[in-house]
C-alpha cells in the first residue's frame, strides 16, 4: 500500500533480461534507508519486492506479467524512476489510497508548459480504465498521486504543480511517452460489490419465481 507521493528518483544501474523476467538494479538513498529484502517498493507505480540491497542501491525482479502490464520493460540504464516506500499505519496519506497494481499505461496526447514551471498533461484514456476516472478524482501516474482536472470520453488532464514536475519524472514527460495508470481502487471495489450484489438479487428473484 502506498500513497502516491514520490519520495526520490532512482536511476537503473543494471538490467538483466532472463526467462521472461527482469531484473534491476536501482540507485536510491532514501527508499533504502530502512528497507529489508521482503521490502516492497513502488517503482513508477508498480509494487515490486525488494530481493537483494547494499548501500546506494536495492535489487528487485519484475516478472512477466508485470512487464505485460506496465511500461517496466521498455526501462534503459540511465533512466530515472519515481520510487516510494510501502505506507506505515502512522504516516498521514498525502496522496490517496494506492496498491501499486497497474491498470493499464497510457500514452501522453500533449503536454502544456505553464507559468513557473508547471506543466498540463493530456493523457489518452483507455477504454478499460474509463469508468473509473472522474473529475476531481483520483488518479496515479508513474507512482505520482494526482487529481484529474478535466476529461472527454478519449482523455483526460492533470495539472503538474512545479515540485511535483521537478521531484518526479513527470517533468520530463513528452509528447508520445507512455506513463503507468491506476485508478481509485476504491472505485473498483465499490463496482464489484454492487456487481455481485445485484447478481444474487437476480438469482434470488429466479429461483423464487
Amino acid at each position: 500500500m502506498f500513497t502516491g507521493i514520490v519520495e526520490e528518483r532512482g536511476e537503473v544501474l543494471r538490467l538483466e533480461r532472463s526467462s521472461g523476467h527482469l531484473r534491476l538494479r536501482i540507485r536510491s538513498d532514501v527508499v533504502t534507508s530502512d528497507s529489508a529484502v521482503g521490502s516492497s517498493i513502488s517503482v513508477n507505480g508498480c509494487c515490486l519486492t525488494v530481493t537483494d540491497l547494499d548501500a546506494g542501491w536495492w535489487e528487485t525482479v519484475a516478472v512477466a506479467e508485470t512487464l505485460r502490464r506496465t511500461t517496466m520493460g521498455g526501462l534503459s540504464v540511465g533512466d530515472l524512476v519515481n520510487l516510494e516506500r510501502a505506507l506505515l499505519a502512522t504516516a498521514r496519506i498525502d496522496g490517496h489510497i494506492v496498491q501499486g497494481h497497474v491498470d493499464a499505461t497510457a500514452a501522453v496526447m500533449a503536454v502544456a508548459e505553464l507559468e513557473d514551471d508547471a506543466r498540463r498533461l493530456m493523457v489518452e484514456m483507455p477504454e478499460t480504465i474509463a469508468a473509473y476516472v472522474i473529475e476531481k478524482g483520483a488518479i496515479t501516474l508513474d507512482g505520482v498521486s494526482l487529481t484529474v482536472a478535466s476529461l472527454d470520453v478519449e482523455t483526460f488532464d492533470v495539472a503538474i504543480i512545479p515540485h511535483t514536475a521537478a521531484a518526479t519524472t513527470l517533468g520530463s514527460l513528452e509528447q508520445g511517452s507512455r506513463v503507468n495508470v491506476e485508478t481509485d481502487c476504491l472505485a473498483r471495489h465499490i463496482e464489484r460489490l454492487i456487481e455481485v450484489r445485484f447478481a444474487g438479487e437476480t438469482s434470488t428473484t429466479r429461483v423464487a419465481s
